[in-house]
């Protein structure tokens, strides 16, 4: 006759389930799945911003490096012997809107002032910046970006044409309002083959900044003598 098995003795017998920790059971759960997400998140942001602290300083010295450089083309030296982009001044313009003004001064005296216009071109805005002495004659138009066709717009780049200064020493005085057209629209500057449309945005902008120039001059003065 075989002996009855002590019920705790079979218990103890059998092999026990292992046992989930209490971190295993936390993981598993949508409160954790989140909490985690978001410690995530956060150790991403910190680092961008850290990132963009020790990069700041260098990117904004390197985009000022790059508009003085843009500014010397059409600003000459002999000109001034301020800080243009250092002292600029915002206008509000009831044609242009608010615009930001770079004064050239040389012993004091105001002498030219360069800014930036934009019009709409073939493939989106061509941004211009554009120099005009006080006596409203244009020293110097250059292109700081656009989205133009390449190879067919390309003009407007001063490392690949020097059409663009075919603007230079031209004021409303000089130049009748009707030649400021292309050619082909009954005016003095060449149109290129196959992209009117970028020439004509880009004489637009030259004239509207005169324009700008003539309206402004008087409040551009009472700018500059303020203390």
């Amino acid at each position: 006759m075989s002996e009855m098995s002590n019920p705790a003795e079979a218990a103890a017998e059998q092999p026990s389930e292992p046992r989930t920790s209490r971190f295993e059971q936390w993981r598993g759960r949508i409160e954790y799945q989140a909490m985690s997400l978001g410690l995530v998140c956060a150790l991403v942001a910190l680092l961008l911003l850290l990132g963009n602290q020790v990069t700041h300083e260098r990117i904004a010295y390197e985009r000022l490096q790059d508009r003085m450089a843009v500014m010397r083309q059409v600003l000459p030296d002999a000109l001034y012997d301020n800080h243009p982009l250092e002292e600029s001044l915002t206008l509000d313009d009831p044609e242009l809107g608010r615009l930001e003004v770079y004064p050239a001064r040389l012993d004091g005296m105001l002498t030219a002032i360069a800014f930036q216009v934009s019009t709409p071109g073939y493939g989106g805005a061509i941004d211009q910046l554009i120099a005009i002495d006080t006596e409203g004659r244009v020293l110097g138009v250059r292109v700081l970006s656009h989205k133009e066709t390449p190879g067919l717009a390309d003009r407007i780049e001063i490392s690949r044409s020097d059409w663009m200064t075919g603007f230079d020493g031209l004021s409303l005085s000089n130049t009748p309002l009707n030649e400021w057209a292309v050619k082909k629209d009954g005016g003095r500057f060449d149109q290129f083959a196959g992209a009117t449309i970028t020439p004509r945005a880009v004489v637009r902008g030259v004239l509207q900044a005169l324009q700008f120039q003539a309206r402004q001059a008087e409040a551009i003065s009472q700018e500059e003598v303020r203390p």
